[in-house]
């Protein structure tokens, strides 16, 4: 687990540190000279039974409270700084806040530099005791030990552990085979290393010659090379542990604090996150449905533009659902704690406003009515989960990869859900290759609309065979996968709903229903053509013949043409398909006599005029019978 630091500038959360640990954890020049905490700090502390805890120590100036949030966002139990000879001030009431904010659930209130309670008088400790009792009412730290504590005389550091010891009792394990999720707080060089990077686990397992990204914009992949805990060795590091991972490949000068490592290929970076968000009572001010702040989520920084769902303005004190939609790209895992801080600071406290937990990554731009999409994962199980993320998916469908990073959940927990909703016909497996799911509802949906522009079609145009795969495909969706159609006009076929010919589909018994005049009219078409061998009634002429309109005669041809009785020479001219076939016998039988034939000889052959003449050349061309070679045309070859 992690325990960290919290508290007011010079209240010495760094000396007690140091007195704890025996690490001091100002490591910087320029803390030394000045006295303060600039960046985080870390060491460890043994609390008994065995158990290791990393200790990270927070800037307490509101300078640095970016550092502060980052270093918070992967703490466990907190540790409460409050000077004894100064009481509570702006940045406890920040720190506290944050601390809340970001979820902690655990600590210990430690009253720093007791031995100067006695030269303050009888009276001061009960202030003090007040001040801290009034700013830990309704917190995590209600009714949590307060231990008086020296690091300069050592006085309470036993009793400090203990106390520390006995609330990571009350600490729950993070979950190690989730997707592996560590924001960088440090990137640094190492001669006969390379680059090492630091920082919190807060998901997942990092161990030697795994694949890495660093997001955003480092997607690598990076080989690691080694992993340490407490400046050792070991084969892996899980979550909850402070860690420093060796790379390869990257240099440290490209990393900054705000990446993420991750596996590569498991988690993606988004510019979008749907939230749960809650604003301090302190706030001075209800916030608008719209309103830009600063997002402090892991170590990264960015800025966000809050976007409050179905509510006009969020009341200090109230939770409600929102959607940031940030300024550059971050790494964020769903259930990840997160603060957001304005330009002004609050009376007495800092300028943190508001925080809250990320509930889904990605997500698409929210309209009105986005809550009642985003509410079901306010108190979601896993399987509710899963298949709100499916149906959110849509036609695109989640892989077992995109599910895995998008939930955040243990990979046998996912796989469990999957089977308990594949199981009731949730869920659909629909690319056992790929393991690529479908939401059984968005599945169920896609066959009913399938079937609707099927139906719709034939009623449209009953004299047509039925649409093309490709024309039916792009109709439910360009961006359905072409194994997930088959999929589909599979199961369709299946139910005995579709049948399938060559690379046409249409619904069983429907397609080229023809009515009794529209029959009548399609043998007198075939007669007239047949009739009229070799030079035909144009398109108009039939359909001023028959009195129909022009594109129904096309159909009633189009029929014809399947048929095999009629074939289409050009837009406007079909010829009887006996009298096409005479004409190509006679034309090879010229061709394997002569060897070629001139545009003259095969007007001759033809016996019509240049209209019929030049389409017909122009047709067996296309149909690869004849080729022309400058104003003479050979016989092609097989």
């Amino acid at each position: 687990m992690i325990i960290g630091t919290a508290g007011h500038i010079d209240h010495g959360k760094t000396s007690l540190v140091k007195a704890l640990t025996g690490v001091d954890t100002d490591r910087l020049k320029e803390e030394k000279r000045r006295g303060i905490t600039l960046e985080l700090g870390f060491a460890h502390l043994t609390l008994g039974e065995g158990q290791v805890a990393g200790v990270v120590d927070v800037p307490g100036h509101e300078r640095f409270v970016k550092a502060m949030a980052a270093g918070a966002g992967g703490v466990d139990l907190a540790v409460l700084v409050v000077a004894a000879d100064e009481g509570v001030m702006p940045q406890t009431r920040e720190h506290l806040d944050i601390c809340r904010l970001l979820g902690v659930r655990a600590g210990v209130v430690a009253l720093t530099k007791a031995d100067l309670l006695p030269g303050l008088g009888a009276e001061w400790r009960a202030l003090v005791d007040a001040d801290v009792a009034t700013l830990v009412a309704g917190t995590f730290l209600e009714g949590r030990p307060v231990v008086p504590v020296s690091s300069r005389t050592g006085e309470g550091l036993d009793a400090l552990r203990a106390a520390l010891a006995e609330a990571a009792r009350d600490v729950p394990v993070r979950g190690v085979d989730g997707p592996a999720f560590l924001p960088v707080d440090r990137a640094f060089s190492l001669k006969g290393f390379g680059t090492v990077v630091t920082g919190t686990l807060l998901s997942g397992a990092f161990a030697a010659e795994d694949s890495v990204s660093l997001l955003p914009g480092l997607a690598g992949p990076w080989r690691v090379r080694g992993v340490q805990r407490h400046g050792e060795g070991v084969p892996r590091v899980v979550a909850g542990q402070r860690a420093a991972v060796n790379l390869v490949g990257v240099e440290a000068e490209a990393i900054a604090r705000g990446a993420v490592l991750v596996h590569a290929g498991e988690v993606s970076e988004t510019s979008m996150l749907d939230v749960e968000l809650s604003l301090l009572a302190a706030a001075p001010e209800a916030l608008p449905r719209r309103r830009k702040l600063l997002l402090h989520l892991g170590t990264a920084q960015a800025e966000a533009t809050v976007a409050l769902l179905d509510l006009e303005r969020l009341e200090p004190g109230e939770t409600g659902l929102a959607q940031l939609r940030l300024a550059a790209p971050v790494a964020a895992l769903p259930g990840q704690r997160f603060i957001l801080r304005g330009s002004r600071a609050l009376p007495g406290r800092g300028a943190t406003l508001a925080g809250g937990r990320v509930l889904s990554i990605s997500p698409p731009r929210r309209r009105k009515g986005g809550a009642g999409v985003v509410a079901p994962l306010l108190e979601a199980d896993p399987s509710t989960q899963v298949a709100w993320l499916l149906r959110q998916a849509g036609y695109r469908g989640l892989t077992w990869k995109e599910l895995f990073a998008r939930s955040a959940l243990a990979s046998r927990v996912l796989s469990r859900a999957l089977e308990t909703l594949g199981a009731r016909g949730a869920v659909l497996l629909v690319d056992k290759e790929r393991r690529l799911y479908f939401s059984g509802e968005v599945f169920e949906g896609m066959r009913a609309r399938a079937l609707a522009l099927l139906d719709a079609f034939h009623e449209r145009e009953p004299l047509r065979e039925g649409l093309s795969r490709e024309e039916l495909r792009q109709r439910l969706s360009g961006e359905l996968e072409a194994r997930v159609f088959s999929r589909l006009v599979q199961t369709l076929m299946e139910a005995g709903k579709v049948e399938v010919e060559r690379e046409t589909v249409r619904r069983v018994g429907r397609g080229r229903t023809l009515s009794l005049d529209e029959d009548a009219a399609r043998t007198r078409l075939v007669a007239d053509l047949g009739a009229a061998g070799l030079a035909p009634p144009t398109l108009g002429e039939l359909a001023e013949r028959l009195r129909l309109p022009v594109p129904r005669v096309r159909e009633l041809l189009r029929v014809a043409v399947a048929e095999g009785r009629v074939v289409g020479v050009g837009e406007e001219l079909y010829f009887d398909a006996g009298a096409l076939a005479g004409l190509k016998e006679r034309l090879v039988a010229y061709l394997r006599d002569k060897s070629e034939i001139s545009t003259q000889a095969f007007k001759e052959l033809v016996g019509q005029s240049r209209k019929f003449v030049i389409p017909l050349s122009e047709y067996f061309d296309r149909e690869k019978v004849t080729l022309r070679v400058g104003e003479k045309r050979v016989l092609r070859r097989a």
